[in-house]
């Protein structure tokens, strides 16, 4: 290997002084070091294979851009036994080697050397060579790995605008102000905050070609499908004079909008939404993938700014499917979206936040959700056909999150095996605008890559991924005018390490065209809607706070004093809360809500008689309210009042026969009185009604069972264990059908399935215990008994049974110490029955 002229800096551990790259190291040049760089060097022949070390960052061939400040290379080397290693930094130009010695496996070139390399490596390759070496012995190379960087001559040449979310997401969705908005330039180390404190929430955006043009989703008074379009200035306020809603557009229709992915065109005229839209939007365990979002219903609405109007898009308004995240071309001439057949989920229609029941049949039953990728004329919003993009449709892979190059030659979009956004496995594409083979792109990391935008000058792309854990980064890669690119770059110095960015957005305006934005539009309205969002998803203390600051607005609005009142009482603040609900119903005496809270408050305060004197006025206020009927009729039968109670569930069907809760209930109440053949009745229409709900469908299989007619009740039983696998009183159930037809194999299996949902019930273990001993397998039995008896020493019936199990494996000794543990916890005699034995 050829060694030029070299500079050699080198990393020493230092106890007292704070170093570079914040690595405990400092930097000091000396022509005489302790470990010799020239041994080093010398005892290295780049002709023969070491190995052992692994450069993590950055990749082989990556083109950084101009601007950017000094990366950190980083490397791998955990087997060789270095702990020293040499960085040699040789460029193409003749020029001064940089090389480096440090003691961890990293580095990060200083402001200076990093310029002047920059400058030496404008189109011209460097090679990045590590050296692992022992410091006792430096002169035998242990392991050694290199790779080639080059600067590109063309800068990015535009700010990012883009989000920073905690996670893990549920809490985002509890409280937006803690989501920020930066506007940084590539260059900046402390990219500036521009947006934070927003108490609702803020969401996708989208600028004009010229940079002139925000779009924004926000969420506006009571409305979700609000949307802020506003011009670019040094600081842009969000008020009711710039902000529209995509809900005015056919407000006749009984459909809720939320207004999803929208896009401003590249003029700045038009804005294009999906609208009369629903989505699985559920939260999901963990950091990394804490949400599952995708639309399931919608269509394409245009909106346009000189006219003030919306109109459906045609081509894009097919009810029959699912026409979403849009996409313009850079003339405007054409609109790329992703499409498939719509689908009808079980949660109630407008429910914004889902549960995982909600969305089983993908999180649990392994549903996938495929769209392809169609292109449309625009036609100043008149539409045309839309036509499957070659390419990006019928593939057997979710296709998505298309993006044109600035030039209108290229598409970059997103493929996975299902759904859309935030896919482990989602990785970019690139073919010609007007589709062809696909070609999959070298920027992808190993884990999701997404959100990617062009730069105005279409040389750089700026993509999310999840290469380096759960919280999201940018990176970069360059393009060429072939289309080919080149290995990520990480933008690691414009996101904080606990949030995640993403919704990059590449601005076509100086990086001091914005400076700040703020809000000029929360109201009462606002701090009630974000309050009653935290109550669905029973975050109580940040709701409180919420209604709080409604109340600051209009401290006699009732509406926030019932919402306060029920936070406090379901946060167990029982005097409190009922302070505001009473101060509700004295300024409105005919307030239902006011006298439904009230009475769940004494309820669950066990004061049931003070509780159904609020239920009775509740159901005098609203006499046509089925609601009020039901809630009586529940407490009604609570307090024992059965025949009344049946009263008020038949006047709640009256008044709405469609209601599935009620005629589950009413079932449940008219078998408790004995009337089973009327109750079954119910359950049947309650079934019809709500077919995939778990619980209903449970109730009928248990009456059935009662009613002795197990065959009936074997396929609901079932059917409950689909669309509930943890269901623990169906699998019980089942396991008795099984038993009782001698299918013990079929029993025990259902048997586990309780044991598994209710590891800790000693009663689910001793009937599992009970299933094992019928089919012989006395010894698994003997340990569910003794596992029963553990959790709960004074369950006689598993005592019993393992006693007659041992008496019946010849262990008499045992039996009879358990024999005489269960006599005397049925005698009374037994205080000593917690160390009677296991």
């Amino acid at each position: 290997m050829k060694h030029p002229r070299t500079r050699i800096v080198w990393f020493v551990l230092a106890a007292a002084v704070v170093g570079a790259a914040g690595f405990g190291l400092f930097r000091v040049v000396s022509r005489r070091p302790a470990t010799g760089a020239d041994a080093i060097l010398a005892a290295y022949d780049g002709r023969a294979p070491v190995g052992g070390l692994a450069i993590s960052y950055p990749l082989d061939e990556t083109v950084f851009p101009p601007e950017i400040p000094a990366p950190t290379f980083e490397w791998t080397d955990e087997q060789s036994g270095a702990d020293t290693w040499l960085v040699h930094v040789e460029c193409t130009d003749g020029g001064e080697a940089v090389q480096a010695l440090t003691h961890v496996p990293r580095w990060v070139p200083s402001d200076r050397e990093w310029e002047a390399v920059k400058d030496r490596t404008c189109e011209r390759d460097a090679r990045v060579t590590v050296l692992g070496v022992r410091r006792a012995s430096p002169n035998r190379i242990r392991s050694a790995a290199s790779m080639t960087f080059r600067t590109s001559e063309h800068e990015v040449g535009a700010p990012l605008f883009y989000r920073e979310i905690n996670l893990p997401f549920i809490d985002a969705v509890k409280d937006p102000s803690l989501i920020r908005w930066r506007f940084a330039d590539i260059a900046d180390r402390e990219p500036p905050v521009v947006l934070e404190g927003l108490p609702v929430c803020g969401n996708c955006h989208s600028f004009s070609a010229d940079g002139r043009v925000l779009g924004m989703d926000v969420d506006y008074a009571n409305d979700k499908g609000s949307y802020a379009i506003a011009e670019v200035r040094d600081e842009i306020v969000f008020d009711h004079g710039n902000i529209i809603t995509w809900s005015d557009y056919d407000r006749q229709e009984d459909a809720v909008t939320f207004g999803l992915l929208s896009q401003v065109s590249p003029c700045g005229r038009y804005a294009v939404s999906t609208v009369k839209d629903w989505s699985v939007f559920v939260p999901t365990p963990g950091l990394e993938f804490s949400q599952l979002f995708f639309p399931v219903k919608g269509i394409l609405v245009v909106y346009d700014r000189e006219t003030q109007t919306f109109r459906a898009l045609p081509g894009a308004d097919d009810p029959r499917y699912v026409q979403s995240n849009p996409c313009w071309s850079p003339d405007g001439k054409h609109i790329v979206f992703a499409r498939t057949e719509q689908y009808t989920l079980r949660a109630p229609r407008g429910k914004v936040l889902m549960t995982a029941d909600d969305c089983r049949e993908f999180l649990v039953e392994g549903k996938t959700f495929l769209f392809d990728l169609y292109r449309i004329p625009f036609n100043e919003g008149r539409g045309g056909v839309p036509e499957p993009l070659p390419g990006a449709s019928r593939n057997g892979m979710s296709n998505y999150f298309a993006r044109f190059s600035p030039d209108g030659r290229w598409i970059v979009f997103c493929k996975s095996r299902s759904f859309m956004l935030l896919q482990p496995d989602s990785e970019l594409y690139i073919m010609p605008a007007e589709g062809g083979e696909p070609r999959r792109m070298r920027c992808n990391t190993s884990r999701m890559n997404s959100w990617h935008c062009w730069s105005p000058n279409g040389r750089w792309l700026v993509f999310s991924s999840k290469r380096n854990g759960p919280y999201t980064q940018l990176f970069l890669t360059h393009v060429d005018e072939d289309g080919n690119d080149s290995p990520p770059v990480l933008l690691a110095h414009l996101t904080a390490p606990d949030r995640a960015a993403n919704i990059p957005e590449f601005v076509n305006a100086s990086p001091t065209a914005i400076r700040a934005m703020r809000e000029d539009f929360l109201d009462k309205e606002s701090f009630l809607r974000a309050g009653a969002q935290l109550v669905q998803t029973g975050d109580y203390a940040m709701a409180e706070s919420a209604f709080r600051r409604a109340l600051q607005f209009d401290s006699a609005d009732l509406d926030a004093l019932v919402s306060l009142g029920l936070a406090l009482t379901s946060q167990g603040r029982f005097e409190e809360g009922v302070e505001y609900l009473e101060r509700a119903l004295r300024q409105d005496p005919g307030s239902v809500e006011a006298c439904t809270n009230l009475g769940a408050a004494f309820v669950d305060q066990g004061d049931i008689e003070r509780g159904l004197q609020y239920y009775r006025r509740a159901a005098e206020l609203a006499p046509d309210e089925a609601r009020s009927h039901h809630n009586l009729a529940l407490v009604l039968d609570m307090q024992g009042e059965h025949e009344e109670a049946l009263a008020a569930f038949r006047e709640a069907l009256r008044r709405k026969p469609g209601y599935a809760l009620v005629h589950n209930n009413y079932g449940i109440a008219l078998a408790r009185a004995g009337r089973l053949d009327e109750a079954l009745t119910h359950h049947k229409t309650a079934c019809e009604l709500e077919p995939r709900s778990a619980a209903i469908r449970y109730n009928l299989g248990a009456l059935l069972m009662r009613l002795g007619r197990s065959a009936e009740a074997l396929p609901e039983l079932q059917q409950t264990v689909g669309l509930d696998p943890a269901h623990a009183g169906a699998h019980a159930a089942l396991a008795e059908i099984h038993c009782s037809q001698g299918r013990l194999d079929e029993a025990l299996e259902h048997r586990r399935a309780v044991v598994k949902t209710q590891p800790k019930s000693a009663s689910a273990r001793h009937l599992l215990a009970v299933d094992l001993a019928a089919a012989g397998r006395l010894d698994d039995a003997a340990a569910e008994y003794r596992e029963a008896i553990r959790l709960d020493a004074g369950h006689v019936d598993a005592r019993f049974g393992l006693a007659a199990l041992l008496r019946k494996q010849g262990k008499l000794d045992e039996a009879l110490a358990q024999y005489e543990a269960a006599l005397a916890i049925q005698t009374g005699d037994g205080a000593g029955a917690g160390l009677a034995p296991q």
